[in-house]
């Protein structure tokens, strides 16, 4: 008898624990890293999204191609031929204050689409309404 209640203990046990797995639900998410894909819907990667996926806002200085994040502080700019990130700006690199356009993008390397950028806002060629304002038109 007492090996007869061992054996029903074991399964009432097994049971209950077999049980209990099936009432955790265990989600698992994989993600690729965010890359532009043509086919989505909304602003390109280095337009402003209006809060739904920039993680980075930037001031983009046209007249000099540097970028500022203003959460981290940084500064990008082209400099020997490739893009450099700093806290400030070299000696040789000069910005008007006032006339920069904010961008926000999903990515920390901005310079990713600059020739995207410098073509919606070449030097010399920001709005007069724009200027001070820290605000582009996006069309």
């Amino acid at each position: 008898m007492r090996h007869g209640t061992g054996v029903m203990v074991l399964i009432l046990v097994l049971a209950f624990s077999i049980s209990l797995v099936g009432c955790y639900s265990t989600k698992v998410v994989v993600k690729e890293s965010p890359g532009y894909e043509s086919e989505k819907k909304g602003p390109p990667p280095w337009a402003p999204a209006h809060g739904h996926r920039a993680k980075y806002r930037y001031h983009y200085y046209p007249s000099a191609y540097v970028y500022f994040d203003v959460g981290r502080r940084l500064y990008f700019y082209f400099q020997d031929d490739q893009w450099r990130v700093s806290a400030s700006l070299p000696v040789g690199i000069r910005i008007a204050t006032g006339e920069y356009v904010v961008l926000e993008m999903d990515t920390d390397r901005p310079y990713q689409f600059h020739s995207d950028v410098e073509k919606r806002y070449p030097p010399g060629q920001l709005k007069k309404s724009d200027k001070g304002k820290g605000k582009g038109k996006w069309n």
